[in-house]
């Protein structure tokens, strides 16, 4: 579809999408680890800083702020990664090692968690759904990560429009303005929270419904259109799903 009749579509449709930019704040120096036993299988994390963002769009949009900083990582969890973690790759497209690892539920992700906690190199988890969108967005406060204009995600993300059907190795497109690949399409990523609404006012640090029986994911996929791309579009699956498009991505404390 035509990115500006898509933003038509969104305007008609009462979705808020801001064309400046939020005052930029730069992430800071990334982290390499190599996974232990794996030889040489690395996981590379950035320092997100600290800050504020408009959560949300349309609606739903309200002022969060994250009071602590933490890394994230580079890439969408590779099959590589997996396997040196996990002895298995459960994923579709497998034996393809620096393909997103797919085919793995909330639970899955749960146990991949635990096991890389206790391999000495940090403390791992999922990330907030409110950790992910201030990532995804880098500052910007548009429907993408780097504008307003749909018509420009095939240069960010791999979707319906461009995927052929098929997830694609990570970090071949082009990265967010904090050097995140992916945060657009590819695959679906898990997050921590429960899925329900969003609380109202401003929110400090919120890690979603406190119950329920869905979890969040969030960025779009291979499969799914670019309007799903959208840095504020939430997505929900049980926590024990396990499809083709659902992979995730780490979050690691910062000390």
């Amino acid at each position: 579809m035509n990115g500006i009749v898509q933003l038509a579509m969104w305007a008609l449709a009462g979705v808020c999408v801001a064309t400046t930019a939020a005052e930029p704040v730069s992430a800071g120096k990334e982290l390499v680890l190599t996974i232990p036993g794996s030889g040489k299988v690395q996981l590379r994390m950035k320092l997100i800083p600290a800050g504020s963002f408009t959560m949300g769009e349309g609606k739903s949009s309200h002022e969060t702020k994250l009071t602590k900083p933490f890394y994230m990582g580079v890439f969408e969890v590779t099959q590589a990664q997996w396997q040196a973690v996990m002895g298995n790759n459960p994923s579709k497209f497998n034996g393809k090692p620096a393909y997103p690892v797919e085919r793995v539920s909330w639970e899955d992700c749960q146990q991949f968690v635990k096991k890389l906690n206790g391999m000495g190199i940090g403390t791992f988890r999922l990330p907030t759904e409110a950790e992910w969108e201030y990532a995804c967005r880098a500052g910007t406060k548009t429907a993408y990560s780097f504008g307003d204009y749909a018509g420009k995600l095939g240069n960010y993300a791999w979707c319906e429009e461009n995927s052929r059907q098929s997830t694609h190795q990570v970090g071949t497109k082009k990265p967010n303005a904090w050097g995140l690949y992916d945060m657009h399409g590819n695959v679906w990523e898990w997050c921590s929270d429960w899925y329900g609404d969003y609380g109202t006012g401003k929110q400090t640090d919120p890690k979603g419904a406190a119950g329920g029986s869905l979890r969040v994911n969030r960025g779009g996929c291979w499969y799914y259109s670019s309007w799903r791309c959208r840095s504020a579009f939430r997505s929900w699956y049980s926590p024990s799903d396990r499809y083709s498009d659902l992979g995730f991505r780490l979050v690691r404390e910062a000390k």
